[in-house]
């Protein structure tokens, strides 16, 4: 399958990267670190590190994980923060001192964090206080030995420091009130000797960096155990594919979605972090309002998001406003992309919208459309250098060209495996080393992949196949209609009948029957829904995703 998507590679970008098993993370992160000490890194509330600061801040903290907790290679530490600038410092002093990154969602419920916590073993858990008071109901299940708490502001300049963590105490109350015994604040670890870091001996590329936690839409979430290679592969993989749009030394990459977000991990924090880019982190993108305000504060040159985020900026007024003069790359991808989007993106910016696809468990990028494209194409592009990709039917033979199949994937990037669980993964990582994704795509005869929909997600109307995300993508060009999302909900005579939940724009006077006959002029009549719910929003991740699994579970 090699052969046709080679023809339609970028110019410029190899087939294929030899990758040093040998290179870590420490190993990458330190040469950025030297080679850009003067720039940049981090922007946050107003204020800015460096990379001499974030040099100086993550040894400072590796010593106080290695020297006063006497933490030992290999041991997690869990980081349970939203986009502040604790994030890189927490996320480059564990990687540092040779421990194991455990990222947390600061929106989990109690529930969902002591799961993490038990699963992965961790030792240590940093929270961003808004967060603690959940974490405080769960504390005693967990194996958690020491807690670090930080408020918004801990890393901001003294005066500045004070008035925002006192606003979003006091004002905005967004931290509850929280009691945590022994409890110590992030700031505390801080003040120890950068000189008395010791770079931890014997680490190796294939060692474990990351544990990504997944999959949580099926059940309980699993740890996708993501190596220093994996992750440097796709690093390595990202930046040659952007390598003709990058000048490094010089790019600044907003970052609204979540560092802690595999996304955001690979893509904004490690592969522009080691071509010295600034990271402008937004904390909180749902504000758009506050988003617009501070993108007009910044010739940004880079943006990833998903198609939600996309979108809220596009409906903004104030965002057609902004000087788009130089902005070369925009990414999308974590979901499908509206074409409607797209192209209203285009029409205020002049930019594309570059969608790719990626998973957890590949660290996670498999594809993008190259940067030069002329317009928004609804594919997720060309598998990058040296990944490989298969796509079969549900026997396991490889599908003809056009067909539709499950993706599977072969590569450097692809992880390890999934914590604690060789049953889980040996049913998604075959004796050949490939991944099965659980993704139904097609490919064309120039190689380009397009998502039909999840396996999962498939609706079976009377034998025949629905895929959602064909009936969302042609719902939502309908004027009247925001957003849409269908689900399958149990049938007497056809076993399933399709069900869709529509979020209408302002002002629309459009009807559920007035909807269902435009998709009857639409769509193929087993496609149409049987039944249309009208509703102010629709269930989302942190990211952005609609959960049609919220959905379900109603």
């Amino acid at each position: 399958m090699e052969a046709i998507w080679f023809d339609s590679y970028p110019p410029g970008v190899p087939r294929t990267l030899t990758i040093d098993p040998n290179e870590t993370l420490i190993d990458l992160l330190e040469t950025a670190l030297a080679d850009w000490s003067q720039r940049p890194a981090f922007h946050n509330l107003g204020a800015t590190l460096s990379f001499a600061d974030i040099d100086r801040l993550s040894r400072q903290f590796a010593v106080y994980l290695q020297r006063d907790l006497g933490l030992s290679v290999g041991d997690r530490v869990a980081l349970m923060l939203p986009n502040l600038l604790q994030y890189p410092v927490a996320l480059i002093g564990c990687l540092r001192a040779g421990m194991v990154v455990v990222n947390v969602n600061p929106l989990y419920t109690a529930r969902e964090l002591e799961h993490q916590l038990v699963d992965s073993g961790a030792r240590v858990l940093v929270v961003y206080a808004g967060s603690a008071h959940v974490f405080a109901e769960v504390r005693h299940a967990t194996p958690i030995e020491h807690v670090l708490v930080t408020m918004p502001g801990d890393l901001l300049p003294p005066v500045r420091r004070v008035l925002v963590n006192f606003v979003v105490r006091y004002v905005r109350r967004l931290i509850p009130a929280f009691a945590i015994a022994a409890a110590r604040p992030f700031t505390h670890c801080l003040d120890r000797d950068p000189a008395d870091y010791q770079r931890p001996s014997g680490v190796k590329g294939a060692d474990l960096a990351v544990l990504q936690y997944t999959g949580g839409t099926t059940g309980l979430a699993k740890g996708a155990m993501l190596s220093h290679t994996n992750l440097i592969a796709n690093i390595r993989q990202v930046m040659c594919w952007f390598a003709g749009n990058h000048n490094p030394g010089h790019e600044i990459i907003v970052t609204a979605l979540p560092l802690y977000h595999v996304y955001a991990l690979t893509v904004n924090c490690f592969s522009y972090f080691v071509q010295g880019a600034l990271n402008i982190l937004i904390t909180d993108p749902r504000d758009t309002a506050a988003f617009v305000k501070e993108l007009s504060r910044w010739p940004f040159t880079a943006m990833t998001g998903v198609n939600t985020l996309f979108q809220s900026l596009v409906r903004n007024p104030d965002f057609a406003k902004l000087d788009f003069s130089s902005l070369k790359v925009v990414s999308a991808g974590g979901m499908a992309m509206q074409q409607s989007t797209a192209r209203e993106w285009t029409r205020i910016t002049g930019s594309h919208v570059v969608e790719g696809y990626g998973l957890s468990e590949t660290s996670p990028v498999v594809s993008s459309n190259p940067l030069d494209l002329a317009e928004f194409n609804g594919s997720i592009g060309l598998p990058l250098p040296s990944t490989e990709i298969a796509i079969r039917d549900d026997e396991g033979r490889e599908v003809p060209q056009g067909e539709p199949g499950e993706l599977f994937v072969r590569g450097p990037q692809v992880m390890l495996g999934y914590w604690n669980k060789p049953e889980e993964t040996a049913r998604v990582l075959g004796a050949d080393g490939f991944l099965e994704t659980g993704d139904i795509v097609t490919i064309d005869a120039r190689g380009y992949l397009k998502i039909v929909d999840r396996k999962k997600d498939m609706i079976i109307v009377s034998g025949l196949k629905v895929y959602p995300n064909e009936v969302e993508q042609t719902v939502t060009q309908h004027p009247d209609v925001n957003e849409a999302v269908c689900i399958g909900v149990p049938d007497e005579e056809s076993g399933e009948r399709v069900k869709l939940f529509v979020v209408l724009r302002p002002g629309s006077d459009l009807t559920p029957k007035s909807l269902r006959a435009w998709c009857k002029e639409n769509m193929t009549a087993y496609k149409v829904p049987q039944e249309i719910e009208f509703r102010e929003s629709l269930p989302k991740s942190n990211v952005g995703k609609i959960l049609r699994r919220e959905l379900r579970g109603e």
